[in-house]
């Protein structure tokens, strides 16, 4: 059977709670004590120690990343470079078909036509026409002279 519940002091057990929470906190005070020590006399070397290790470890994986980087762009650019010498192939071959097949369909020569309405473009003079206006211009000179003499 059960026991009766007489037994149990409220206050005993208020007072081992109390207890227990006093001792969790002076605890904890002296984990803090002892880390504080461990900082002040000993944490400077081991961290400088933790500094250099991380610091090797960053500096390979730079390197190692460095390294699948430049691999991946060389290989990229080699694929590159092998499309476009494809491409420029491929581009070339269809146009060499293409301009064979149009020699081949079109006439040589394609018929001349005139279209109603529109005029036809003049060709420009030549040079010589400017070449034979000049010694015009020195016998109208030479007139202007003679003229000037008489009068004289």
């Amino acid at each position: 059977m059960l026991k009766s519940n007489s037994n149990l002091q409220p206050n005993r057990l208020g007072e081992a709670a109390i207890n227990a929470s006093r001792q969790m906190w002076l605890a904890s005070l002296g984990a803090a004590v002892v880390t504080r020590d461990w900082v002040q006399s000993e944490a400077g070397d081991v961290f400088k120690t933790l500094v250099k290790e991380g610091t090797v470890v960053e500096s390979r994986a730079i390197r190692f990343v460095g390294d699948r980087i430049e691999t991946s762009v060389s290989l990229a650019n080699s694929v590159w470079k092998e499309t476009r010498r494809t491409v420029e192939s491929t581009v070339k071959q269809a146009a060499d078909t293409a301009v064979s097949i149009a020699q081949q369909v079109l006439p040589k020569t394609l018929p001349t036509f005139e279209i109603p309405g529109v005029a036809k473009v003049r060709k420009p003079a030549k040079r010589v026409a400017k070449a034979a206006k000049k010694p015009a211009r020195a016998k109208k000179t030479a007139k202007r002279g003679r003229k000037t003499t008489k009068r004289a």
